[in-house]
């Protein structure tokens, strides 16, 4: 009997297989992706499963005319092979993160009465979760009141971090490990009045942004912490009082869990605008700040810096679950 867990194409997908995994040492698991994307980089050599199967799949959503056919004959295909090894593995269960890597697999599984368990990442459903949430056994997410686990699979040291801020003394502007401009903009443009206020600043612009940023604040003659990807991410949050971030799903979860007040300014690019979606989430339930990208007014976030952030700070750790990936793991391992 096998544990059989699909979907992917992004980090953010990605990150929620390998948090649950991790809980299910001992099981049989079986890695079904898609050649596109980043799933061979993360799970190819990844000897936590039995077995990893890669198919030829791309979005579809994203596809027009013959190129949309196209993409749904490579899944029609892919489907048909995924059945066999379904079968092959005996598989007892499925576990979707959603995104085109997962359609093939989640279909096949339907087509088997086998049973679906969907997590959720964001709180505007991915067109494919969306599609298949009628036919799933569980559904999980962190934004429904219905899911049957609220908890966000994320590390425990972000728990173990979390404390009450109350006044700002270093803020810390989150971009991404690909940086965001307009993050990294906005930052330079509150520098000055930063220092004058002896705030510390926390800054990550991005991989390729490092030179530009640090040379930047160097001309302002202002010392700032500037990196782009980094391992100490949850140290760095342990260390700020006030966030300025981008909003997809692990990024929220994290600040949250670390009980971090932050201004989320949402990728305007992203998937059914999703990040404004899982930042409004928090706000209104008083527990953060939304800003868009276009409508940034530094006027606006100078004075964020003087407003309770004792009560958002004890608000966060109040809302926020954990133990999401072992409530998950125990979910899947339940249903075998």
């Amino acid at each position: 009997m096998s544990i059989v867990m699909t979907g992917g194409g992004t980090g953010g997908h990605l990150a929620i297989i390998k948090a649950v995994k991790e809980q299910l040492r001992g099981e049989e698991l079986i890695y079904v992706g898609s050649t596109k994307g980043q799933d061979k980089q993360w799970f190819a050599d990844d000897d936590d499963f039995k077995e990893k199967y890669f198919f030829d799949t791309r979005g579809v959503v994203n596809q027009k005319g013959l190129g949309k056919l196209k993409s749904l004959w490579m899944m029609f295909q892919a489907m048909r092979e995924a059945r066999k090894l379904l079968k092959k593995h005996d598989a007892k269960v499925v576990f979707s993160v959603g995104g085109f890597s997962s359609a093939a697999t989640a279909f096949a599984a339907k087509s088997l009465g086998i049973p679906l368990v969907i997590h959720e990442q964001n709180a505007a459903l991915g067109s494919l979760n969306k599609l298949m949430r009628p036919y799933a056994k569980e559904f999980i997410s962190s934004y429904l009141d219905e899911s049957p686990i609220h908890a966000y699979p994320i590390k425990e040291v972000f728990f173990d971090n979390a404390h009450v801020r109350h006044e700002v003394k270093t803020i810390m502007f989150l971009g991404g490990s690909q940086g965001a401009r307009a993050i990294n903009e906005l930052a330079l443009s509150l520098a000055p009045e930063l220092k004058e206020r002896g705030i510390r600043i926390i800054h990550q612009a991005g991989v390729n942004n490092i030179e530009a940023v640090e040379k930047a604040y160097a001309d302002l003659g202002i010392e700032a912490e500037v990196f782009g990807f980094t391992t100490k991410l949850a140290d760095y949050m342990n260390e700020a009082d006030f966030a300025i971030a981008r909003a997809g799903a692990s990024t929220l979860w994290e600040l949250s869990a670390t009980a971090l007040p932050t201004l989320y300014i949402p990728y305007p690019y992203a998937a059914s605008d999703h990040q404004y979606y899982n930042a409004q989430f928090l706000v209104e339930k008083e527990l953060a700040w939304l800003m868009r990208e276009d409508a940034i007014d530094v006027d606006k976030v100078l004075s964020m810096l003087d407003e309770n952030m004792e009560s958002k700070s004890k608000g966060l750790m109040e809302i926020v679950e954990k133990d999401g990936s072992q409530k998950i793991a125990t979910l899947l391992k339940n249903s075998i």
